[in-house]
C-alpha cells in the first residue's frame, strides 16, 4: 500500500474541457444538478431534492464564512497598475478586530505587477459615507510568495471593512477567466454567509436556498454552522510530483461550543457541506488529541499541521477528543474554539467525524480532489466520469454531488 506522502499527483488528473467549467451560476441556485453517490452506485437529480437523500434526525454542518472584497487596485503616478490581494490579517491578527481597525492595519497580501512597485507608498483617494480621504499602502517585508502590507488612512471614522466595501473587488476564482461582475457580489456568497474573512466562497454551499434549508428542517435535520475562512491557497494546484512536497495552506477556523456539544450528542449521520467544513470538522479530532497530551496548549499551539493525521496510530475515541476541547474552553473561559488548520486529507486518511459530504466537482490534480478520493475510497474516477458523460457543470459555479461512502 502506498504511503500517503508518496502519492503521485498525476494519478489524480482528468480531462476538463474549458466549456465544462461553469463561468456563471444558474438563475436559481437549487436547480443545479445533483449527483448522488451511495455505496458505489450513482444516480442524479436536482439539488432541490437534496433532503430526499438525507436520513431524518441527521446533522448537516455549513461553513458560514463570507467572502470579502479582497482585491484593491492602485495606480502609480507613472500609470502602472498594482493589485493588492488581501489574504489574512496580521496586525491586529484577529479578523473582526482588523475589520474594525481605524487609521491603520497590516495584512498578508499577494501583489499583482510587483515588479512595478519596488519601493515607496501607494495612495488612493476614496470616499466613505460622503467623506473623502486618502488610503496608503506600504510594503513591509516579503514572506514566501506573499508580502506584508501596511494600510493607513486619514479618517478615524472609517474602518478597514468600510474601505474594502467601498473600493474592494470580490475575488472570483482565476479559472473563470473573466472580470468580477456586480451580480457576483450576491451569487458568489452563500445564502447563510455571516462571518467576513474568506477570499473564496465555500462553493458547495452556493446551491442552497431558503426553500432547501426549510425542507431539511422539516425532516428534523439539525442545521449547524462553523467558520473556516477560505484562503487563496485553495486554488493552488499541486505542482510537486509527490504530495509530500506540496505545502498545504493554513486556514483560520472558529467553532462554537454548542456545535461541539451537538456533535457529541448526535446519534445520526453527520453531513458536511463542502471540503472546508470537512477540514474543520476532522481537525477537531486532532485538536482534542493534542489536548489529551497537553491540556494547557495555546490557541496557536492547537493548530493542526499538514501531516499530523498520519504521524501515528490514533486510538482516542472521537467523543473523548471533543470532550477535551470542551474542557479546554472551560479552562480559558470561552464559548468558541479559535485556531487554524493545515490538515491534508488524502487517500490513506481515516475519517472520524464526517459521514457524508455535499461538494462540487473540483480541479484536476488539486488537494480537493485528493480529499474526495480519500472519502470515496479511491472511487473518484467513476464519479467524475459520470459527471463528464452526463453534462454536469464543473468548479465553483458548477453542479454538486452528495457522497455517501
Amino acid at each position: 500500500m502506498i504511503k500517503t506522502q508518496d502519492i503521485r499527483i498525476e494519478e489524480y488528473n482528468y480531462p476538463l474541457p474549458d466549456e465544462r467549467i461553469a463561468k456563471f451560476p444558474l438563475e436559481k441556485r437549487d436547480q443545479s444538478k445533483l449527483l448522488i453517490y451511495k455505496s458505489g452506485t450513482i444516480e442524479e437529480n436536482r439539488f432541490s431534492s437534496l433532503g430526499d437523500y438525507l436520513p431524518e434526525n441527521s446533522m448537516i454542518v455549513f461553513n458560514n464564512t463570507k467572502v470579502i472584497q479582497a482585491r484593491l487596485h492602485f495606480q502609480k503616478s507613472t500609470g502602472a497598475k498594482i493589485e493588492i490581494f488581501c489574504l489574512e490579517p496580521v496586525s491586529p491578527n484577529d479578523y473582526v478586530l482588523s475589520f474594525q481597525s481605524t487609521e491603520r492595519c497590516t495584512w498578508l497580501c499577494m501583489i499583482g505587477n510587483l515588479k512595478k512597485w519596488k519601493e515607496g507608498k501607494l495612495s488612493k483617494e476614496i470616499c466613505v459615507r460622503d467623506r473623502s480621504f486618502t488610503l496608503e499602502a506600504e510594503r513591509i517585508e516579503t514572506i514566501g510568495n506573499s508580502h506584508l502590507v501596511s494600510f493607513s488612512w486619514d479618517n478615524a471614522d472609517a474602518t478597514f471593512a468600510d474601505i474594502l466595501e467601498s473600493i474592494g473587488e470580490l475575488p472570483i476564482p482565476p479559472y473563470l477567466n473573466r472580470h468580477t461582475e456586480e451580480k457576483d457580489k450576491e451569487t458568489y456568497q452563500t445564502v447563510y454567509s455571516k462571518i467576513k474573512g474568506s477570499v473564496a466562497a465555500p462553493t458547495a454551499g452556493l446551491h442552497f436556498t431558503p426553500e432547501v434549508l426549510e425542507q431539511l428542517r422539516a425532516k428534523n435535520i439539525d442545521c449547524e454552522e462553523l467558520t473556516l475562512h477560505v484562503g487563496a491557497g485553495t486554488f493552488q494546484p499541486v505542482k510537486s510530483e509527490k504530495i509530500a512536497d506540496h505545502p498545504m495552506h493554513t486556514e483560520f477556523i472558529s467553532v462554537n461550543r454548542e456545535l461541539i456539544e451537538r456533535i457529541i450528542a448526535n446519534e445520526g449521520k453527520l453531513i458536511a457541506v463542502g471540503t472546508t467544513s470537512v477540514r474543520t470538522l476532522e481537525s477537531l479530532y486532532y485538536i482534542g488529541e493534542k489536548l489529551a497530551e497537553n491540556p494547557n496548549l495555546s490557541s496557536e499551539e492547537l493548530k493542526v499541521t499538514q501531516w499530523q493525521p498520519y504521524a501515528k496510530e490514533y486510538t482516542l475515541p472521537v467523543k473523548q477528543a471533543l470532550q477535551n476541547i470542551l474542557s479546554y474552553l472551560d479552562r480559558i473561559g470561552s464559548d468558541k474554539l479559535v485556531t487554524s488548520t493545515q490538515i491534508m486529507i488524502a487517500p490513506g486518511y481515516t475519517f472520524r467525524i464526517v459521514d457524508a459530504i455535499v461538494t462540487n466537482f473540483h480541479q484536476p490534480q488539486s488537494t480537493l480532489l485528493l480529499l474526495v478520493s480519500a472519502f470515496v475510497k479511491g472511487n473518484w474516477k467513476s464519479i467524475y466520469d459520470y459527471a463528464l458523460d452526463n453534462d454536469f457543470r464543473f468548479l465553483s459555479y458548477g453542479d454538486s454531488s452528495l457522497l455517501i461512502p
